[in-house]
């Protein structure tokens, strides 16, 4: 008896599954045509990718042009590329001139260069806030000029790819560390501070942004003194910063309520006093725990900054659309807003990626 189970168990052991249920053929069936419905809904996506992606690959690439003039274009059905190339320069650094435009790219290459450094968390430390301090001066003796024997160029000729970048860049880093003290005082017990950091939160996620930078191009000029004036672009920076921050301050104010109350009586008992029990104990935590929601705040805001079209800067998206008003490639915003969304694409995929990475190395399975 023992023997024949163990001819039948030696049996069991050698026989495998049905073709139809591994490899490629048991994944179509399982993923595709597990159901009824499920095959006419993938029967369903096959007609519509069949009657979509040949008539699309055929006028993006087949039939299309790369090299030529806006009339060579306008001669055949495929897209114009043509429009990229024969404009990058505008479109990249737009009013900035001609002659000194290796400045705004040696701008971008450095703060590139610093964030690639940043990513790697080994490389926070002091050095790192003197490395980006430095960075800044260059950048700014790059972009602004008048020292050095580099031509001033004034900042209402800063447009294209690094206004974007500038706004960008700097509002998100300028917006975390004040959304954090904004969570933190809207969690404070002492009321005056409680209640004003609500107001704020409260009235600047009330408006939209667009409402924002209208009042700080338009309206904040109106209350200074006769004489004195603020530089646009640093009017739209502040806007931001301080939309954004409203919105970080809530997203870390709801990664303060998830910790849990043990954690602030452990800082308690160590001794350690509010603003060491913060650093130390309860934001590393709650920092953590918020990554996700962070990195979507940052990319919208990210986004947002096309929005300073409306107080006529010219950013990534502003230079487009003046070449788009160009009569030699007017009819061509197809390809130059397929390439707006490119590079769109690309920042906030980097900045996905850097916050999945992220989480990954903090994950301490708790």
């Amino acid at each position: 008896m023992t023997g024949a189970s163990q001819t039948q168990g030696r049996q069991r052991e050698h026989l495998r599954p049905p073709v139809t249920r591994v490899g490629a053929l048991g994944w179509v069936r399982t993923n595709l045509f597990s159901s009824w419905f499920n095959a006419l809904l993938t029967f369903a996506t096959l007609y519509f990718l069949w009657k979509v992606v040949p008539p699309l690959v055929r006028w993006a690439f087949v039939e299309s042009f790369w090299t030529s003039t806006g009339a060579e274009c306008r001669l055949g059905t495929g897209a114009c590329w043509s429009v990229i190339p024969a404009n990058l320069r505008f479109i990249l650094f737009g009013f900035y001139p001609q002659a000194e435009q290796w400045r705004p790219a040696t701008a971008m290459a450095l703060l590139l260069a610093l964030l690639f450094w940043s990513r790697d968390r080994r490389h926070w430390n002091r050095g790192l806030g003197y490395l980006w301090a430095g960075g800044l001066v260059a950048m700014g003796v790059l972009m602004r000029g008048g020292v050095l024997g580099l031509a001033a160029v004034e900042t209402e000729l800063w447009s294209g790819l690094p206004l974007t970048l500038l706004l960008a860049v700097f509002g998100m880093v300028a917006a975390y560390p004040l959304g954090v003290v904004l969570a933190l005082g809207r969690r404070s017990t002492m009321p005056a501070i409680r209640s004003m950091c609500v107001v704020y939160i409260e009235l600047i996620r009330g408006v939209p942004l667009i409402s924002l930078l209208f009042m700080s191009s338009v309206m904040f000029p109106l209350f200074l003194p006769e004489g004195i004036t603020v530089n646009k672009i640093l009017r739209a920076q502040a806007a931001i910063i301080l939309f954004t921050a409203a919105y970080i301050a809530e997203v870390v104010r709801g990664g303060l309520q998830a910790i849990p109350r043990g954690q602030y009586e452990a800082a308690d008992s160590l001794g350690l006093d509010y603003p060491r029990s913060m650093r130390l104990v309860v934001l590393p935590q709650a920092l953590k725990i918020v990554i996700p929601p962070t990195v979507g705040v940052l990319i919208s805001a990210f986004k947002d900054t096309s929005l300073v079209v409306i107080i006529a800067l010219y950013d990534l998206l502003k230079t487009t659309q003046s070449t788009l008003s160009n009569p030699s490639w007017m009819g061509f915003s197809r390809e130059a807003y397929i390439f707006l969304a490119l590079v769109y694409f690309a920042c906030c995929w980097a900045m996905s990626s850097y916050s999945r990475r992220l989480e990954r190395e903090l994950h301490r399975g708790h």
